[in-house]
């Protein structure tokens, strides 16, 4: 099979499983009982075991000095560039629209949040390639390190990005725009980081920034992904929440729980799926199943 430009969700299928280790990745795997079974028994395993109340509070009150630990050690050698961001949202890359306007004082503003933006691995691709030139990028993130990496980038530009610290289960947030000002959130592999008893006052919070006919762009860890089933025992802080080696922690979503939070909001959903792929090791001959949730869900434009 020739590799073709990805689209959304991949274009490899798997259709006889005697082909499985002919590629590196399968796309829109579909999973049998036996599979469902086997990794629910897994899950039930490694979450018998919890980690105490004493230390999931300490975990809680170290996660930003955890997350400071992690950008530290890692810096941007850890993260590679979200490229895929185009395929899976269009909405972030107007350049075609842009080019169809006859002065730059017409094109349409374009104002992006991204929360928990890290090293800027979103930020940096949708400033190279998105040309509009009214386009302005806002970033936080929990880890003033992390701030100080995309500050650093030689691709920052203050004239088109605004990056800033910022807890986003505070109440009261500091930030350098109005409320319902923003075109586009994006939450992107960060919801998980925060506790589950937070998550629904996060997302009421993030709502109040968007524009009405705004959209949420959503992905992150689906339920019974790879990651979730590797857990040991004694990492589980609560159902589908876990606590990595270093201290962070991260949480496997369900796409109902994500419909609902999301919903509870005042969203409305346009899009919502689980995308499930199979990668494998051509040379252990090992299956690996991954697991992400995706998401766009628009902020309801109430006419009077």
């Amino acid at each position: 099979m020739s590799d073709l430009k990805r689209t959304q969700f991949g274009n490899r299928y798997l259709t006889d499983d005697k082909d499985v280790f002919d590629h590196n990745a399968w796309d829109d795997i579909q999973w049998d009982n036996e599979l469902i079974e086997s990794i629910e028994t897994k899950v039930k395993m490694n979450a018998l075991e919890r980690i105490s109340t004493e230390k999931a509070d300490q975990l809680e009150r170290d996660a930003n000095l955890l997350w400071d630990q992690f950008y530290d050690k890692h810096e941007t050698n850890f993260f590679k560039d979200r490229h895929w961001l185009f395929t899976e949202f269009p909405e972030l890359n107007t350049t075609e629209e842009t080019k169809t306007t006859e002065s730059e004082e017409n094109c349409q503003p374009l104002h992006v949040l991204e929360i928990g933006c890290g090293v800027g691995n979103t930020v940096f691709p949708v400033l190279q390639i998105n040309s509009n030139p009214n386009l302005m990028i806002y970033c936080c993130d929990f880890s003033s390190t992390a701030i100080s990496l995309v500050k650093s980038n030689a691709l920052y530009d203050q004239k088109r990005c605004n990056a800033f610290t910022l807890d986003v289960t505070c109440d009261d947030w500091l930030v350098p725009f109005p409320k319902s000002s923003l075109n586009i959130i994006t939450i992107i592999f960060v919801l998980s980081a925060i506790d589950p008893n937070r998550m629904q006052s996060v997302m009421t919070k993030v709502v109040d920034y968007l524009k009405p006919g705004g959209l949420i762009l959503f992905r992150d860890y689906g339920r019974y992904d790879m990651t979730q089933v590797r857990f040991k025992a004694g990492h589980c802080l609560k159902d589908n929440f876990y606590v990595r080696g270093d201290g962070t922690r991260v949480y496997f979503f369900s796409e109902e729980e994500i419909d609902s939070m999301f919903t509870n909001a005042g969203l409305t959903k346009c899009f919502l799926k689980s995308d499930k792929r199979l990668q494998v090791n051509r040379a252990k001959r090992v299956r690996m199943y991954r697991v992400w949730i995706q998401a766009k869900y628009c902020k309801t434009i109430i006419h009077n």
